[in-house]
């Protein structure tokens, strides 16, 4: 066979010429750097989870354009932190400020995280107000595809979180953004007027002491917006006034009156109704209860500055909203 003579005759050269036959020199491999990534914080999410609440739909990606360090809000609860050990109830919220970056001027939906330190949900409900909208809404924060739900360390995320015996809780919103456009507007716009609610039974409201009421009369050809005071305001002279702005017509002078009338008479009805709903509260509190609204605190949380994100260290502000009133602390 073929095959086998040419085989054999390989097998028979002669030793110097496979001996002359130097070895193939093998290529070494370029060694590849060493990849390394950065641990993840065990609470690096937590204030990307709590929905910002109030912010328009289409401001929340310039929302998280940037890296926002919150790191401050992950060290307040290390030992030595003001929320150590402690339960908490988190919600976002977003403050539109002009601020620098880069060396250029804009402004930035800044986004805030206000935490509540209490032994209980500080409320269940949502505040819905505008100028646009007459009357203020207080409505149940369900409604609103809003809840206060166990925020899951990164470290527990395998676990199961029935068995975790939560101390965060986050606000957070189920509403689909891609489900949007089917809803009417006066819903869709409805999110962006939700303040987080809070009654505080100790502290008497703003509205209980206020003697103004936010006036806007159905006028021909433009309604007529304004504030009314009854205890500083006159209302004859008021009324004069606005004639003589051409913000009313002399024809409709006795009509804006008793429409003014009205507004303060059911304003004054329900400050009477606020402050004997909060006797009445405070009446059938428990001592515990009682006990748990007077230790409440609430800690307003900026993004620290980093390189990544612009310095809002000149703009930050204790206010959180109406209801809340002003943070005990601002970090």
């Amino acid at each position: 066979m073929k095959k086998g003579t040419k085989r054999k005759a390989t097998q028979n050269q002669p030793k110097s010429s496979q001996e002359n036959k130097k070895p193939r020199a093998k290529r070494a491999k370029p060694q590849s750097e060493p990849e390394y990534f950065e641990d993840k914080r065990n609470l690096e999410d937590l204030w990307i989870e709590t929905f910002p609440v109030g912010t328009e739909w289409d401001q929340l990606d310039s929302v998280y354009q940037f890296k926002w360090d919150f790191s401050n809000l992950e060290n307040a609860f290390e030992e030595g932190g003001v929320l150590y050990e402690k339960k908490v109830y988190l919600f976002g919220c977003t403050e539109p400020q002009l601020v620098m970056f880069k060396g250029e001027s804009k402004v930035v939906c800044i986004p805030v995280v206000v935490a509540v330190v209490s032994p209980f949900p500080p409320s269940d409900k949502i505040g819905i107000n505008s100028v646009q909208r007459e009357a203020e809404e207080i409505i149940p924060m369900k409604q609103m595809k809003m809840d206060w739900v166990p925020y899951i360390p990164l470290e527990n995320r395998d676990s199961q979180v029935d068995r975790l015996k939560s101390q965060i809780f986050i606000l957070r919103c189920t509403q689909r953004r891609s489900a949007l456009k089917h809803l009417k507007l006066d819903r869709l716009k409805k999110f962006e007027y939700c303040l987080p609610y809070f009654y505080q039974p100790f502290k008497e409201d703003e509205l209980e002491q206020s003697t103004e009421v936010q006036i806007i009369y159905p006028a021909e050809p433009k309604p007529v917006f304004c504030e009314f005071d009854w205890e500083l305001d006159e209302l004859e002279e008021f009324t004069d006034r606005l004639i003589q702005e051409e913000e009313l017509s002399e024809d409709q002078k006795d009509a804006f009156k008793e429409f003014v009338r009205e507004k303060v008479r059911e304003a004054r009805r329900a400050n009477r109704e606020a402050r004997e709903a909060r006797r009445k509260a405070i009446e059938e509190m428990s001592e515990e209860t009682k006990a748990a609204f007077e230790q409440m605190r609430f800690y307003k949380f900026y993004p620290v500055p980093s390189p990544d994100a612009p310095d809002v260290s000149n703009v930050k502000s204790p206010f959180i909203n109406r209801y809340y009133g002003k943070a005990h602390e601002v970090l």
